[in-house]
């Protein structure tokens, strides 16, 4: 299968020793086994691009389409981004900042961030001509392309752990895909994938199509500078799954810079986990670029990724602009969910539990400066993992339809209530 020849796209380049390959449905270099990346003719974009145009365009991610790698006038798009960006005021002064924004992408169609990253890989996908789409999940990646692929009439495999959370195995199965549990960690289900791919000639999103399908995240920094008025935040907070999306937000931010949207960016990236699969921030803390792999041992599986693709370059990042990895336990993330319902009125996944909690650790050390501009990324829904904490909430409380025995078991236990 051959990709469409661009002017605006380069090619597919090697992240370490930089040759470059024609735009095609490949993923890793044949000379050292490197990642491939998406380039792109950042002079032709500054000459046909401008803020007015990006105005004008779509309110979903399409408004970027010149800095994405799709050729095609009809993308595959259930109207995934340009979510809100929200300012604080109660989490904010709990926390003792003055100027903290949250990124919601709880809204998108699936309710993650993963519409972002599928709408673009679907849409090359069709490009290249595949008929089968597959991939290796935590549960909202199959979320998304079980539903982009039931949009675009594809046949679609979702290969998961079998032991997910109940919630994200339904919303994929509604979609209709070939859904297959997986005996084992998300490292052993993309380990299989990997050996599938070879034997198929499918488009896996996150293995042969995962330069293209990467590329989507960057859509969060553009729509986070965009929404500050084109300026780059001072410090971002990301969750730390594989690492493409802490290392595609910062590309985003960087290519902003190039096409001189936004002046020299000074943001500090800073990447969140859980400490029961926190490979990237024990490195962090050990001061070395080589990842570990770990066995995954905590409730937030969505960003349960032992042996993280991209750890080394979201460590590269982190490092680069000053700023940290950082875990939380399983216990101060149910906290981190709890708070942000409790301050903000999002209700997030464990992914953003995590955020939060890393958040709330950064500032507590003096790490994040009150008077800075922070962004902190929501990635996904909480009605998808509500076992994280339905042990953690009070219970219901049951009366009798009657006033007495309203003010006999509430008030007259919590006599503030009534005041």
């Amino acid at each position: 299968m051959s990709g469409v020849r661009s002017s605006r796209i380069r090619s597919l380049k090697c992240r370490e020793c930089g040759r470059e390959y024609e735009l095609e449905p490949l993923h890793v270099c044949d000379f050292c086994f490197g990642p491939l990346e998406v380039t792109y003719n950042y002079e032709e974009i500054t000459r046909s691009l401008t803020k007015e145009k990006i105005r004008n365009g779509p309110k979903s991610l399409w408004r970027y389409k010149e800095l994405l790698p799709i050729e095609t006038e009809d993308p595959l798009d259930l109207g995934t981004g340009f979510t809100p960006l929200i300012r604080s005021t109660n989490l904010a002064k709990e926390l003792g900042l003055k100027e903290l924004y949250l990124k919601n992408d709880t809204v998108n169609p699936t309710f993650s961030f993963k519409d972002r990253v599928v709408s673009v890989a679907l849409t090359k996908t069709r490009e290249f001509g595949y008929t089968t789409v597959a991939c290796a999940s935590t549960g909202n990646l199959g979320n998304s392309v079980a539903a982009h692929a039931a949009k675009a009439g594809f046949e679609s495999y979702i290969f998961i752990p079998a032991d997910l959370e109940r919630g994200k195995i339904l919303t994929s199965a509604i979609y209709g895909p070939n859904l297959i549990g997986v005996e084992g960690s998300y490292d052993d289900v993309n380990r299989l994938c990997s050996e599938i791919a070879n034997e198929y000639d499918w488009a896996f999103v996150n293995i042969n199509i995962r330069p293209y399908y990467a590329e989507g995240s960057k859509t969060l920094a553009f729509e986070t500078a965009e929404q500050l008025g084109w300026v780059a935040p001072d410090h971002v907070v990301i969750p730390v799954a594989s690492g493409s999306l802490l290392t595609k937000i910062h590309k985003g931010f960087e290519e902003l810079h190039q096409i001189r949207f936004i002046p020299d960016s000074k943001t500090r990236i800073s990447g969140a986990q859980a400490t029961g699969c926190a490979p990237v921030a024990t490195a962090f803390a050990n001061h070395t670029f080589t990842i570990r792999p770990v066995k995954p041992n905590t409730i937030a599986k969505s960003i349960a990724i032992g042996n993280p693709a991209d750890g080394y370059y979201a460590l590269k990042a982190v490092t680069e602009t000053g700023g940290f990895v950082e875990s939380v336990t399983d216990e101060e993330l149910v906290e981190g969910i709890k708070l942000l319902a409790r301050t903000e009125g999002i209700f997030s996944e464990t992914a953003g539990g995590v955020t939060i909690g890393v958040l709330k650790k950064l500032v507590e050390s003096g790490k994040i400066a009150s008077d800075e501009v922070i962004v902190a990324y929501i990635t996904g829904i909480g009605l998808k993992t509500v076992e994280a904490v339905e042990n953690a909430l009070e219970g219901l409380q049951v009366i009798k339809p009657s006033v007495a025995d309203f003010n006999d078991k509430i008030l007259r236990r919590n006599p503030s209530l009534g005041q």
